[in-house]
């Protein structure tokens, strides 16, 4: 969708519009509501349109904004809100930005997985792509309408593995859109230059197939040879389409994520947010918490509860974080252990070719005391190694236990507890529970918004270790430059970023992340950071040596504010 924002001879902004009237009110990305001026009322036709009476752009955002609450559930919230979005997306936009903390969980996790289960029923409006398999050979005639023509990020799910819900088929599609609306709302990506996708490859989940409100395909999942050639379809028309685009990988099942991640990260600008993302916030998230453990990051031993694609992303990248504070890669590796739905990942149980470097040799624990060597369950590995910090991307609900919990807190005085797999749910444990447990002296993260803790004597934030953090900041970093490709060192680059500005830097009895209120700034932080980076490595057309000024100038200038700017009409 086109969006000519240009600067008058005084260098002020505005936009030059070619449409006028019911066209003009019924472009999301151009409507004003109530807030077009007198002058743009009688250039643009709307008189007798839109009501005469005018309302500047905050007092709407206050006023949509108690409908929010006057609603009575999570799942209206969001669909008021996709609808608004449909709409008017700088009215959307300014609310998400003035009311951060209270609409993320509403755009976004935890509310969004209901929304997909959902889907069909709560569909209204045409928004994104959807690509089923039997059009598999018409992508590029759907990539070709000229409302994407400004596109430059895209998310694709095929909606095989949503949150922890598994199998939601084509009602996938709540989160490439919800994830774009993240980009915009966390890092300035202006709505018009995004696109959510969606690979239909068909579904199999009955209930869907079963459901009259279904909005997909009608089948049985396509696998194998045929799976991979209709993503391959996909990758080469948006090549085609969009040679400079960033291509978001969200929510693919385990056997493809890493699959598809492998064969097309050299091929152009992608990454897998499930695996790359989630890596890097909680190293980032780690970092921060070394300085209110009192262990450094060379002693600590964790514990990795899922040993999927996310789970072994984010082992991998600890081990870079080791690495680059002076261990060995082996030294790295042996701090790191890996459980999975048959216990400890050891050279007693069968593994997958991405978890051999976690592998341990039992032989070299022979004082460990274990039931079943087969089988090392979760609290003997807690027990055993004297784990000092434990991590659940499993999405089994509850699994750390008060009894597991005690046991980590047995082996140092502040543990660091991330249970991070959503929606709340699947949440390894709630961290009120947690806190309870170790008398408030756990460090926790968690992977969706809970409610404030109260202490006793205050209410105490509960961090949300959240890829939010991440992905829009590293989207915008690599888009203002027009970097060529995404590297893995970005995404430790990033987290040390987000560490930097760590309110439990300077104070170890801070919260580890900044308040999502403040969201931007932290993405603007991570984007200059990426940009250097992308820059440094020569994956741009700028010089090795581009100033850190410009590079911010690039940057400011990139980002995209939800604000009425005046119209006037193309010359």
């Amino acid at each position: 969708m086109k969006l000519n924002i240009k600067r008058d001879e005084t260098g002020q902004k505005y936009v030059e519009v070619n449409v006028n009237g019911y066209d003009l009110i019924n472009n999301p990305i151009l409507n004003k509501g109530r807030s077009f001026t007198a002058e743009e009322r009688a250039s643009f036709r709307l008189r007798g349109i839109v009501p005469p009476g005018y309302l500047p752009l905050e007092e709407i955002v206050d006023k949509n904004y108690q409908i929010i609450l006057d609603s009575p559930n999570d799942l209206e919230r969001h669909i008021f809100l996709r609808n608004l979005q449909d709409r008017n997306e700088t009215l959307f936009y300014a609310m998400l930005a003035k009311y951060t903390e209270q609409i993320m969980p509403l755009v976004y996790t935890p509310t969004v997985g209901v929304a997909c289960q959902r889907f069909g029923q709560i569909y209204r409006r045409a928004r994104g792509v959807f690509i089923s398999y039997p059009n598999r050979d018409y992508i590029d005639e759907m990539l070709e309408h000229i409302h994407f023509d400004d596109t430059e990020v895209i998310v694709v799910s095929d909606g095989e593995r949503i949150l922890g819900l598994g199998d939601q088929g084509a009602g996938g599609m709540g989160i490439p859109i919800g994830k774009l609306s993240l980009y915009t709302g966390c890092a300035g990506i202006s709505p018009n230059k995004t696109l959510p996708i969606i690979l239909d490859a068909g579904t199999d989940n009955q209930m869907l197939l079963d459901d009259p409100l279904y909005l997909g395909w009608r089948h049985k999942r396509v696998r194998g040879q045929e799976y991979d050639d209709f993503v391959d379809k996909f990758v080469q028309a948006v090549k085609r389409r969009f040679p400079n685009v960033l291509l978001q990988w969200e929510d693919f099942a385990q056997n493809n994520a890493l699959k598809l991640l492998n064969r097309y990260k050299d091929q152009l600008c992608t990454f897998n947010d499930d695996i790359q993302g989630t890596a890097s916030i909680v190293v980032g998230a780690l970092l921060s918490a070394i300085n209110a453990s009192g262990i450094p990051l060379s002693q600590q031993k964790i514990t990795v509860v899922g040993a999927g694609s996310a789970g072994v992303g984010i082992s991998n990248l600890i081990v870079d974080a080791m690495i680059d504070g002076g261990l060995s890669r082996d030294e790295a590796y042996a701090n790191i252990f890996l459980v999975d739905r048959f216990g400890l990942i050891s050279d007693q149980v069968t593994s997958l070719d991405f978890q051999k470097p976690f592998v341990k040799s039992l032989a070299n624990y022979p004082k460990w005391q274990v039931k079943d060597v087969t089988n090392i369950d979760l609290l003997e590995t807690v027990q055993n190694v004297t784990a000092t910090m434990l991590i659940g991307v499993c999405a089994q609900g509850g699994i750390f236990t008060k009894e597991v919990v005690n046991a980590l807190s047995a082996n140092c005085p502040r543990p660091i507890i991330f249970p991070l797999s959503n929606p709340t749910e699947k949440a390894e444990a709630n961290p009120h529970d947690v806190l309870d447990w170790t008398d408030g002296k756990a460090i926790v993260g968690t992977g969706t918004a809970f409610p404030l803790y109260d202490t006793g004597s205050a209410l105490r934030r509960i961090d949300q270790v959240n890829n939010s953090y991440i992905f829009p900041g590293i989207g915008l970093g690599v888009r203002a430059v027009n970097a060529r490709r995404i590297t893995d060192r970005m995404f430790l680059i990033a987290a040390k970023a987000l560490a930097e500005i760590s309110p439990a830097r300077n104070d170890p009895q801070a919260n580890l992340l900044p308040p999502l209120r403040e969201v931007r700034n932290v993405s603007r932080h991570i984007a200059l950071a990426v940009a250097k980076e992308a820059v440094s490595a020569g994956l741009t057309n700028f010089k090795s040596d581009l100033d850190e000024v410009t590079l911010s100038n690039l940057i400011d200038e990139y980002m995209w504010e939800p604000i009425y700017l005046p119209y006037r009409t193309k010359d």
